[in-house]
């Protein structure tokens, strides 16, 4: 029988990520997928980042990982989201071509050392004799490989099943069968299943789209990269546009006029959709008051006439889709070359996880992506790095990597995911996270590249360039700290802005507290641009980090505190063998949920839903005990 030390199933964004990452820590990784032409598909929108996504992303690139720096190589329109917000909401998102990212992605998975691949189905885990840990896998093909580690990044396939309609056929995604086998092995070890539900809209021909009538969205003219090694993206000219449209009641009432036949209200779906992403019939359904929806227009890539339309992701029969499309503003000639669609697919509710991504029942088997009720590439990604580098970790015998929640949003997520559970698709926001103004994306390197360094993720090359980039930003901390503006200096701009001027000498940090005046202001009014530039710490991305932690120093201290003060918490181990039901003074609710979850840590207990303060008191005096 062949032997690898990982073997990785699935080469989605979460596979792709975990292959990459054991490989690179230096273990004998197979990453097996039912498709090579397929890696990293993009099978629901072609973009990457967004909303808190975007930090996701910018982590999973300081870290070491590959999602950033195949964005910015595949990227056809750049935009930094939030701007108007305070800097920890900003979250970068780009537009991608779906064909040249999983190009890119294939390219650099096929570069690394020790990765090897193979196109086959695994229909079966191969366990222990006493079924304690992960022995290997079994394929369609009948080929056997025995693993010390394997990880799990299904995505929709696992006993996928498509909807269009009254139309319903097994798929792991549109032209692709569904994964057979690997549901039933894991109930067969004891693993709770269950079943959730995502859709994509119908994709557009673009040459059929009246665009006039649609109002145009450029990128960026100062694009953001992912990857802190980006040094240059395509311009505003450069990149490909998007547009936005609206839906009207003539819409909603073609709409509706499928209602009978939607799987969604027919009963024929029976799982939960995501939320924050519902189809159009569950949007003009649940918001019956509003009279238009806002749907974006997007390129599916460089060169293909094929369009994503974002916002009109459905279910319905096809022909009552096109009627529909067929109703909106500039869409009345409109061709679609694929029609939207929905896809049930079994997941395993993550509480069965633990922090490093590893299973609680059978040691060695790691779940990364959807199969843990997440939604989106980036949330799949962050956990197939994860799960990349602790089965790594573990067949090397080495201490497992965790990221709490104040490390970065990849901690949130994992967290979230295992303390609360989700019974719905889970998708990454700003508001999850408590320390949001320690998580931006643009400290993402500072946080997390030594530790990626440290992992052998990072390379020597990159790890230079993160010191230098470094040395630039405490150059330019110390002169904020050292220099003193005089009132000849800054009074005019001030005066100039209706502010009241300063009527002594005064230290760059008291001025740059102020709103109004940013960094570059008080470089120019000190004269000191021309030496600052020499040493390289005027740079955009210098200039904003440095900037920004003198602007919310307050705030970032009383962070810090915050973090300093729940570090106790999250030390505070709780051993796997303790058994809640046995320590009498726990109120029965908390027993119950303690049980159910089996959290790591005393923080992580306090997150649980229905573990109350008291709850928390008897358990830290048990554990100190």
């Amino acid at each position: 029988m062949n032997a690898y030390d990982v073997v990785v199933i699935g080469a989605g964004h979460a596979g792709s990520e975990a292959a990459a990452a054991a490989a690179k820590t230096g273990s004998r990784t197979l990453l097996i997928t039912m498709s090579l032409e397929a890696i990293a598909r993009m099978s629901c929108n072609p973009a990457m980042g967004g909303v808190a996504k975007g930090q996701l992303v910018r982590e999973i690139d300081a870290l070491g990982g590959l999602s950033g720096i195949v964005s910015d190589k595949s990227g056809v329109q750049f935009r930094l989201l939030n701007r108007s917000k305070g800097p920890a909401m900003w979250s970068p998102r780009c537009q991608s071509d779906r064909q040249l990212y999983s190009q890119i992605m294939r390219e650099e998975l096929e570069s690394i050392e020790n990765l090897d691949f193979r196109q086959d189905d695994v229909t079966e885990l191969i366990y222990s004799d006493d079924g304690s840990a992960i022995k290997g896998v079994r394929t369609l093909t009948d080929y056997e490989v025995h693993a010390k580690a394997v990880v799990v990044t299904s995505g929709t396939f696992l006993n996928g099943l498509i909807h269009i309609g009254e139309k319903q056929y097994g798929g792991g995604r549109s032209g692709e069968r569904a994964s057979k086998g690997i549901s039933a092995s894991l109930e067969s070890m004891g693993f709770e299943l269950s079943r959730l539900k995502t859709g994509t809209p119908p994709r557009i021909d673009g040459r059929s789209v009246n665009l006039d009538a649609l109002e145009i969205q450029y990128g960026d003219d100062d694009p953001v990269p992912f990857s802190f090694m980006t040094d240059k993206l395509p311009t505003q000219q450069e990149q490909l546009t998007c547009w936005i449209g609206y839906t009207d009641p003539t819409v909603h009432e073609a709409l509706r006029g499928g209602f009978d036949r939607s799987p969604m209200f027919n009963g024929r779906i029976k799982s939960v959709g995501p939320r924050y992403c519902p189809s159009i019939e569950d949007k003009i359904h649940r918001f019956a008051d509003r009279d238009r929806h806002q749907l974006f227009l997007e390129p599916e890539g460089w060169n293909t006439y094929e369009m994503y339309l974002n916002g009109f992701s459905t279910s319905l029969p096809e022909e009552v889709q096109i009627e529909a499309l067929n109703k909106i503003e500039g869409f009345e000639k409109a061709r679609m070359m694929r029609p939207g669609y929905a896809i049930e697919y079994d997941y395993v509710p993550p509480h069965q996880i633990k922090r490093t991504m590893e299973t609680k029942i059978i040691s060695g088997l790691f779940f990364a992506g959807q199969i843990n009720g997440t939604t989106g590439y980036e949330e799949a990604a962050c956990q197939g790095l994860m799960a990349g580098i602790n089965a790594s970790l573990t067949v090397q015998d080495k201490d497992p990597f965790v990221l709490l929640r104040s490390q970065g949003y990849i901690g949130v997520l994992i967290d979230d995911l295992i303390s609360k559970g989700t019974e719905e698709p889970y998708r990454m926001f700003t508001s999850r996270a408590e320390h949001r103004i320690l998580l931006r994306q643009d400290n993402a390197d500072q946080r997390l590249t030594k530790i990626g360094h440290s992992l052998g993720l990072v390379t020597e090359g990159r790890y230079t360039r993160f010191q230098q980039k470094m040395e630039k930003c405490l150059a330019l901390e110390q002169w904020v700290e050292s220099t003193s503006i005089k009132p000849e200096q800054i009074n005019p701009l001030l005066e100039s802005m209706g502010k009241s001027p300063i009527k002594q000498s005064v230290k760059a940090t008291a001025i740059i507290g102020r709103p109004e005046i940013s960094l570059e202001m008080l470089i120019d009014a000190a004269n000191d641009r021309e030496r600052l530039d020499a040493i390289g710490a005027t740079q955009p991305e210098i200039m904003h980090t440095i900037e920004t932690q003198f602007k919310y120093a307050g705030y970032i201290e009383k962070e810090f505190e915050m973090v300093e003060e729940l570090k106790k918490q999250e030390e505070l181990i709780i051993p796997e063998s303790i058994h809640y039901n046995k320590i009498k003074s726990l109120s029965s609710e908390g027993k119950s949920k303690l049980e159910h979850v089996r959290p790591e840590t005393l923080g992580q207990a306090s997150r649980i839903s229905g573990v109350s303060q008291s709850d928390l008191a008897v358990l830290l005096v048990y554990l100190k005990g």
